[in-house]
């Protein structure tokens, strides 16, 4: 028999903004000691490099994950063209330079091939996994390996600040899977000028933004006391993207059994993802079929 993991059972989101120097899973560790929580994991990971939003979910909230993962996300980063990396970023080594240098103008006109549905080719040093092996390993061990280009939707990338002429800084907003390294490289390559990322922070991520997060540095001082449990934000939270729906004390219980339940009010069309509230509180999600919540999830009270 398997050992249960020990701790707080604690449920709901907290908004860290993640400093440069530490990765996603160590801001997890922090939060989970910080909290004595039992269970956390985060809704999307953000390199070392990178600040901003690292939303932490805790307890239930981590069946909410995936909703966070899959919403919009924004992203503000520096492109430093003239030099391209092996990492797309500034803690690579430099594989290729370039004297040319691009114009306002033919970067705004190169920005608009990055919009909409396309296709975009991860970094060799990221985690896509090929034939079960981390990217980055394979590079790490001198590998040079073809990643398949993955689909990607960009709601909108545009230059805000062109501080000088060999950087740029740009904001994307975009879905599920997308890498602002490749955006720097793909761009440095379509303008002949090569280019890499030399800072990117993570704007907001669905309903949680970077002006909301707390630091590391709180997280620590106000470790293992009430708080920071005032920091922690409710697990419905993480289901802002999804219709709610109203159910009865009766459908509640039926849901909470993962049988289907009355609602007693809907915005979603028959066959939408939605969830179900009693008391403000969240009881399940689950696929809405006329009048009732088909559960597929559901959220232990």
């Amino acid at each position: 028999m398997g050992r249960s993991r020990k701790g707080r059972d604690i449920s709901g989101w907290l908004v860290v903004d993640k400093p440069a120097g530490i990765t996603s899973n160590a801001v997890v560790n922090k939060v989970r000691w910080a909290f004595g929580a039992r269970k956390a994991g985060h809704a999307g990971t953000l390199d070392p490099a990178a600040t901003g939003v690292l939303a932490v979910a805790l307890g239930e909230a981590t069946k909410t994950v995936p909703y966070i993962t899959d919403a919009l996300k924004a992203y503000r980063f520096t492109v430093r063209f003239g030099i391209a990396t092996n990492t797309d970023d500034a803690e690579g080594e430099v594989i290729a330079t370039s004297d040319e240098r691009p114009t306002d103008d033919e970067i705004r006109k190169a920005l608009t091939g990055f919009v909409g549905d396309i296709a975009q080719v991860p970094p060799q040093f990221s985690a896509v996994k090929i034939d079960g092996e981390r990217a980055y390993a394979l590079a790490r061990a001198g590998e040079e390996v073809e990643i398949a280009p993955r689909p990607l939707y960009v709601e909108s990338l545009d230059m805000v600040e062109r501080p000088d002429a060999d950087h740029a800084v740009l904001e994307m907003i975009c879905g599920k899977g997308g890498y602002v390294r490749s955006v720097a490289r793909d761009l440095g390559q379509i303008l002949g000028c090569q280019g890499h990322v030399t800072e990117l922070r993570r704007v907001w991520s669905g309903p949680f933004e970077a002006e909301d997060g707390i630091s590391m540095e709180q997280i620590e001082a106000l470790a293992k006391t009430p708080a920071l449990d005032e920091h922690l934000r409710p697990l419905e939270d993480g289901l802002a993207e999804l219709p709610e729906l109203r159910t009865t004390a009766d459908g509640a219980a039926r849901l909470r059994n993962g049988n289907p339940g009355i609602v007693l009010t809907s915005e979603a069309e028959y066959g939408d993802e939605a969830w179900a509230s009693y008391d403000g509180q969240a009881v399940a999600v689950g696929i809405y079929k006329a009048g009732e919540l088909h559960p597929h999830r559901v959220f232990c009270t």
